[in-house]
């Protein structure tokens, strides 16, 4: 696939994509078109993290194998891409020769619209990521309704997780962007997590919400991903923990920002995530089951 990615001005351009909503048909959810149009969004939603995929060529390309050891992708998302609509990455070349290098990166839409905008980065840069460099606790402020039971420190969970091959062949089957790595023998020997599935093996927040009684339409509104000694393989069992770090609100959402990580067997950590989970307001009576 990144023969397809072309270079214009010091960007990597990667092809546009076609992701899929596959959560079209839960009803309550942000993906379900009947929900999303009552909250004023155009329809069901892509998931973030579905965008990812595409970006892995691109930055494999930009900066190499190491970012899947060590390297970062910090996006905040702008814009909802729905059901097969076309939308790409867009990636800044590094300095030439740099080992330790952070890079702007763009998913746009074929409208012109901005679905998400960030930083990814290889090794030990200086600089912050694009998550990393927010006041997450800005906005903590007035009376909240959908959240008022969750608050910073908060313990999200401990427990095992492990991305199982039969979740990754589903997975594969609809990835836009596939990779050998993901399906055989890698580098790193087992195969892979996509970025999508890394996401998925990093969150945290059902049993706090369910224990809370959080009842709402939730949908990603920024998502960091960092491999701290990847990658995160197939079959492999981690343990998963994670707590909620700052809470705030919007005009139209209330939101929690959260930390979460896998350790591998010998304690040693592999993987890490930064995630906004938005909530809009006024949605718990449209908001599915838990």
């Amino acid at each position: 696939m990144t023969d397809a990615i072309a270079l214009d001005a010091g960007k990597l351009i990667g092809p546009w994509r076609t992701p899929r909503n596959q959560n079209n048909s839960t009803p309550g959810s942000i993906h379900d078109d009947a929900t999303a149009q009552r909250l004023g969004f155009r329809g069901g939603t892509v998931a973030g993290n579905i965008h990812f995929e595409m970006l892995a060529p691109v930055l494999l390309k930009a900066l190499g194998p190491r970012w899947f050891e060590r390297g970062s992708l910090s996006i905040e998302f702008k814009y909802a891409a729905q059901d097969k609509e076309q939308v790409r990455g867009i990636v800044n070349l590094p300095p030439e020769g740099a080992q330790d290098a952070q890079v702007d990166v763009l998913i746009e839409h074929s409208n012109g619209e901005t679905v998400g905008l960030g930083t990814a980065s290889v090794g030990d840069p200086t600089e912050k990521t694009w998550l990393g460099a927010k006041d997450l606790s800005k906005y903590d402020m007035g009376e909240y309704e959908i959240l008022r039971d969750v608050r910073p420190g908060d313990v999200l969970v401990d427990q095992e997780s492990v991305t199982s091959q039969t979740l990754a062949d589903g997975r594969n089957k609809v990835n836009i962007e596939p990779m050998d790595w993901y399906v055989a023998k890698s580098p790193w020997g087992a195969p892979i997590v996509t970025p999508t599935l890394l996401v998925r093996s990093l969150v945290a927040y059902t049993p706090l919400l369910r224990e809370r009684q959080v009842r709402g339409v939730g949908l990603y509104g920024a998502i960091e991903i960092r491999n701290v000694n990847g990658p995160v393989l197939v079959g492999e069992t981690y343990r998963l923990g994670g707590e909620v770090v700052a809470r705030g609100q919007s005009p139209r959402s209330e939101y929690f920002w959260f930390e979460s990580h896998l350790d591998d067997a010998s304690g040693k950590r592999v993987a890490e995530m930064l995630m906004q989970l938005r909530f809009i307001k006024g949605s718990g009576d449209l908001a599915s089951a838990r």
